[in-house]
């Protein structure tokens, strides 16, 4: 994080401290949790008095945009990803509706997002995602559900900023903070479906190398197909989980009526 912070180069006033940090969390440069430096080595990065930077910092805490908490420093506030109050999301998690439309939501704007980052992003930005795929084919060699999908809602994230569109970095954010968060509890089960492993992460691949080429309309094309298999095979997932259930019931009801059988006879 030392890096990220610029120097003051004209009035060197609390307001422009303020507004280049403001920035940097509506870039998600900076994100939720993030520290700051210490008062010390923020203000000689800056090239402000601390009394400056103390103004600057309690200007942005006010907003709610900072938190102090003692002994702890100062850390960026919760404001990312809020676009959802907990009672929406509560509805949505009950409503197989907003399921669908969530989906269908993503969709759209994932291929738009996709096809912006082929024409955006920086070199730094690929190198981030080289990052992120090499740790998604290591998470499939491994196996391990839970933090495929972690990865996953990474990679969408990582495409998303390559989009260098702060109204899709935020909303997008929002959509993939319902996952984190369990609103949609089904999510694994896309997982669960035979072949379904492959697949997501051929998909992803066929993004990354679509926004890696610069190609705009290979990189929406890759992103819609792969939101709609997701759609298809969390369907095809939740079918099966309720064959099965009713499978079990089923077995269940006639191995209790076969024991009883022989006593009816009896009688």
């Amino acid at each position: 994080m030392s890096d990220i912070f610029s120097r003051i180069e004209h009035s060197r006033t609390a307001d422009e401290v303020v507004q280049q940090i403001e920035s940097l969390i509506l870039e998600g440069v900076l994100r939720m949790g993030d520290r700051l430096p210490g008062e010390r080595e923020l203000a000689r990065q800056f090239d402000v008095s601390r009394p400056i930077l103390r103004d600057a910092l309690k200007a942005l805490e006010g907003r709610g945009l900072l938190t102090t908490k003692a002994g702890g420093g100062t850390h960026v506030a919760d404001i990312i990803g809020q676009l959802f109050t907990k009672p929406v999301a509560d509805l949505i998690s009950m409503h197989r509706k907003a399921v669908t439309d969530y989906l269908e939501y993503r969709r759209e704007i994932e291929g738009i997002a996709a096809e912006y980052a082929a024409r955006r992003a920086t070199p730094e930005d690929l190198a981030l995602l080289d990052r992120i795929m090499a740790r998604m084919d290591e998470a499939h060699r491994t196996g391990d559900f839970d933090d495929e999908a972690e990865i996953d809602v990474e990679f969408h994230q990582a495409i998303c900023e390559c989009a260098h569109n702060i109204l899709f970095l935020h909303t997008l954010r929002s959509c993939y903070r319902l996952l984190s968060e369990g609103v949609f509890q089904n999510r694994l089960l896309v997982f669960t479906v035979p072949g379904a492993r492959e697949a997501l992460l051929a998909q992803h691949k066929a993004i990354h190398a679509a926004v890696k080429a610069g190609d705009p309309n290979a990189a929406r094309h890759a992103a819609m197909d792969h939101m709609t298999y997701v759609e298809r095979s969390m369907a095809e997932a939740e079918r099966s989980g309720d064959w099965q259930r009713v499978s079990r019931l089923r077995l269940r009801q006639r191995s209790e009526a076969g024991d009883s059988e022989p006593a009816r006879r009896r009688s």
